[in-house]
């Protein structure tokens, strides 16, 4: 991907030049009709109306006669090209009134198409930029990384680069559009009188020259405000990512008060803006007003001493009509120009090339690259952890493959030479080289597909888990599905994006000695299960919806080892540890609104408090009288909530556990109930509040002595009323639960169980899942469920998940590709039995790869030989065998 040239109107030219051309061809043709639709005003009053073409009593004239009329000081005369049709005064009226309509229409119809082309022009010139941006943005190094703020570079794409590809499409073709349309208005009014044409030249040079360089401080102070608000958006995002360490430090108060002063700034230079600009705009419109004056002064005189018949002068006074409008939007382009060409340079600078790696073209040989032995070392530099000058690390060889625990006592030196092996940092000095290929010459495709690493942070983006370790396979795509692909490749072609899309097939399955993503999902289980996560899968896979249906062999053992759960459960006398799901029956652990619509909404829109609004639901409660009683109980529930977690702080666990009320709602619901009536009378809009908070109730929770026998049995009664009332096109929208079917909306314990676990039990949830987990063993679904663990969403930046667990995420990525040299920092320590754990791992999944692992002095003795990092740059190798590092000079 190319570096973006420094000067904006190159880079427009570099990669729009045709169409523009284009769009400007088109202009230049539609400027006859503009032309034609000027002079016709002229001819309709002097011809038709003052009847000038029957002056001499001829009773018909020339409609359609093409001729020019030369200015006396242009020499006179009338060249005629056609000699048209003969009509009378009316027919002259109507056929130039209806000439007019047409060329009001033809230049219509030119001004749309220009509009709408140059529209596209600059969105797929904008989609070019922006995909350009982030492919130079993938190209940062380290100190790149480290120097810019996320949070600005994804303001600069998202936001600062839209009025720049708003303005390319307007680059060109609006000077050429509008400057050639003024130019015509003004040629034609120098045809009409020489004296009123200078005057309308003069008023333009005025306007054209001076309002641009009254301009020039708007746009610096606008320069200015566009790095205030980068900044502005850079501090509210460092804000964000440390919100926890403000919370905990209470320095609230102190990052509003800076908020509050850099929003100071901003609206200090907007001000200063809007003042001037707004001088400018009144100048402007002033000397558009004169103008007119000294139309209808000096016009008039011009035609009351016969020098100017009263069609030219109103067909002039129409052309300078139609003569501000492109000049004001010529200067407004100006202004523009000068304002997007400032942003341009501003990204550019940002994207500068001293930030970027080289550019690399994606060859496939690179896959083919075999790093090979020794690992070795020429006057290398790290960069000192504690901010001092570059420590020179003295040269050593060391054969691979090995196992080598990488330590430095007292420093930070290892790490830093492991993030130098994975390209994470620039040594400061001096060479890294793996057989006879030196690092820092290595494209960095073909090093990161040799050398896998997993640090102390792992990066783990917003996904499953199957996304996250199957992000370092996604490298190249095999391969697209080759339907409907035309317009899309079309339009990838016009803005430089990429034809392969992410439907393609980006996993070489072949190369991994695999034939289909079930064999990927098999050897990836067994990489997590060696890493000590194989009962977090479980669990994740548990909460997972079930994906198979009832009449598939799965979906038969899965109804099956519900049953035989059932009857497990009652001759072990646990028959009371679930309550299971009966038409005829309150289920006691499920909300109020499970128990009405007995099984589980197919549509989000009646999934949690939105079920509220529904209208369908509503009427039926309304119309046997549940809704103002639900009502009247989400009032009770909120009064008893309000007065618990009053003064409780919002990151409380209670919350969580027991709270219908989140924490930033709670003082919304305070508001409600201070503000119902004395009769109790609920406004719409808090009636559909009160009943969202009554709707998922449990009892047994919250054991606020809400629901008794006769309530229950109302509810239960209703269940039938709001299923009917649910029902689509398509049949019911909810998915009701049958003792015989798969209920494709609920988890896979959810349908193991077909029921709820009483949580009144003491350690009856416990107990649940333990005779499940044998159950499910004992019917082959465990290692089913353990894939669907795969399906886990981790969060953002993994949050979802523990340490322990991100780390073994971070490492199973790793080991999927198979690398020849895994470098590990830190990543072992938070694994269960550590470094053991990890061989075993490598073993299974990478038995001839070279490890490189940055750890402590506790864990190098499991390694067979460590490399020592001294403060002071010395190297020392030892291992069992006392083997010793070659120095070299």
């Amino acid at each position: 991907m190319r570096e973006l040239h420094p000067k904006l109107f190159r880079y427009i030219w570099r990669y729009s030049k045709r169409d523009q051309l284009a769009i400007c061809a088109v202009v230049l043709a539609s400027l006859p009709f503009y032309f034609a639709s000027l002079d016709l005003p002229k001819r309709i009053v002097n011809d038709a109306i003052t009847g000038k073409a029957f002056a001499h009593g001829n009773a018909t004239t020339s409609f359609l006669d093409i001729a020019i009329a030369w200015p006396a000081w242009l020499g006179g005369g009338r060249t005629r090209l056609f000699e048209g049709f003969e009509v009378g005064r009316m027919e002259l009226l109507f056929g130039l009134s209806g000439l007019f309509l047409c060329l009001v229409l033809i230049n219509g119809a030119f001004k749309f198409w220009i509009n709408l082309t140059k529209g596209v022009l600059g969105e797929r010139m904008l989609r070019r930029l922006r995909f350009q941006l982030f492919a130079l943005m993938l190209r940062f190094t380290p100190e790149a990384q480290r120097e810019v703020k996320a949070s600005e570079t994804a303001t600069i794409i998202r936001d600062e680069v839209e009025p720049i590809g708003s303005f390319i499409g307007d680059a060109i073709v609006v000077p050429v559009f509008l400057g050639t349309q003024a130019a015509t208005a003004l040629t034609f009014i120098l045809i009409q009188n020489l004296w009123l044409g200078i005057v309308a030249g003069a008023m333009v040079g005025v306007q054209i020259v001076v309002i641009p360089r009254l301009r020039r401080e708007i746009i610096r102070l606008s320069r200015q405000r566009q790095l205030a608000s980068r900044n502005f958006a850079g501090r509210v995002g460092e804000v964000l990512e440390g919100l926890e360490a403000v919370t905990v430090n209470d320095a609230g108060r102190w990052e509003r008060a800076e908020i509050g002063g850099r929003l100071h700034a901003l609206y200090d230079l907007r001000l200063r803006i809007y003042r001037r600009k707004f001088a400018v705009k009144y100048l402007n419109n002033l000397l558009a007003q004169i103008t007119p004056f000294l139309f209808y002064a000096i016009g008039g005189l011009f035609a009351l001493r016969g020098e100017l018949d009263i069609g030219q002068l109103v067909a002039v006074l129409a052309a300078y009509r139609d003569l501000p409008p492109p000049l004001k939007e010529l200067i407004d382009w100006d202004q523009q120009r000068l304002d997007v060409e400032v942003k341009y340079e501003t990204v550019a600078a940002h994207f500068a090339p001293h930030r970027l790696r080289p550019s690399e073209p994606d060859g496939e040989e690179a896959a083919a690259v075999t790093l090979g032995s020794p690992l070795r070392t020429e006057g290398l530099g790290l960069k000192d952890p504690h901010g001092g000058p570059a420590v020179e690390v003295e040269g050593f060889s060391l054969a691979l493959p090995g196992r080598i625990a990488l330590v430095s006592p007292g420093c930070g030196l290892a790490r830093q030479f492991a993030a130098g092996i994975a390209g994470i940092e620039v040594p400061q000095g001096g060479t890294i080289a793996i057989g006879g290929h030196d690092l820092a010459g290595l494209p960095a495709s073909v090093r990161a597909r040799q050398i896998a690493y997993a640090g102390p942070e792992p990066v783990l983006f917003p996904g499953t888990i199957r996304d996250n370790i199957l992000f370092a396979l996604r490298n190249r795509p095999r391969g697209g599905p080759g339907l409907a692909w035309d317009e899309r490749r079309l339009e990838a072609l016009r803005t430089g994006n990429p034809l392969e899309t992410v439907d393609d097939l980006w996993i070489d399955y072949p190369a991994l000695g695999l034939t289909d993503a079930a064999d990927l999902d098999a050897r990836l289980l067994g990489i997590l299960g060696r890493l000590g996560m194989d009962d977090d899968l479980y669990r994740f896979g548990l909460t997972a919806l079930s994906s198979v249906s009832h009449d598939t062999p799965v979906g038969a053992r899965m109804i099956a080892a519900r049953i035989h759960l059932q009857e497990h459960f009652v001759e072990a006398g646990m028959a009371g540890l679930v309550i299971p799901f009966a038409r005829g029956r309150y289920n006691e652990q499920a909300t109020i609104a499970e128990n009405l619509l007995f099984g589980v909404p197919r549509d989000p829109a009646l999934m949690g408090a939105r079920l509220a609004g529904e209208p369908r639901f509503r009427a039926v409660l309304s119309g046997i009288g549940l809704l103002d009683d639900l009502a009247a109980m989400g009032v009770r529930i909120a009064r008893n909530l309000v007065d618990i977690f009053h003064d409780l702080p919002p990151g409380h666990p209670l919350f969580r556990r027991f709270s219908l009320i989140a924490p930033d709602e709670l003082r919304d619901f305070e508001r409600r109930l201070a503000g119902i009536p004395a009769d109790g009378r609920l406004s719409p809009d808090d009636e559909e509040a009160f009943l969202a908070l009554a709707l998922p109730y449990v009892e047994p929770r919250l054991r606020l002595g809400l629901l008794d026998d006769a309530f229950r049995a109302r509810l239960l009664g209703a269940r039938g009323l709001v299923q009917a009332a649910l029902e689509g096109p398509d049949g019911h929208e909810v998915e009701v639960y049958d003792p015989a079917r798969i209920n494709p909306r609920s988890s896979i314990l959810d349908n193991l169980l077909f029921g709820r676990i009483d949580t009144a039990r003491m350690h009856g949830e416990a107990e649940v899942r333990k005779q499940v987990r044998a159950v499910v063993r004992e019917f082959g679904l465990e290692a089913g469920i353990r894939r669907r663990g795969l399906d886990y969403e981790v969060g953002n930046r993994g949050r979802m998940l523990t340490p322990r667990q991100q780390a073994a995420v971070d490492l199973t990525r790793a080991l999927a590709r198979r690398p020849e040299i895994l470098v590990v920092d830190g990543a072992a320590a938070q694994l269960a039995d550590g470094v053991r754990t990890l061989f075993s791992a490598m073993d299974a999944d990478a038995p001839g790869a070279s490890l490189l692992a940055v750890v402590g002095e506790a864990d190098a003795g499991a390694f067979p030989a460590c490399l020592r990092l001294g403060a002071t740059g010395s190297v020392r190798l030892t291992s069992p065998k006392d083997q010793a590092a070659r120095r070299t000079a």
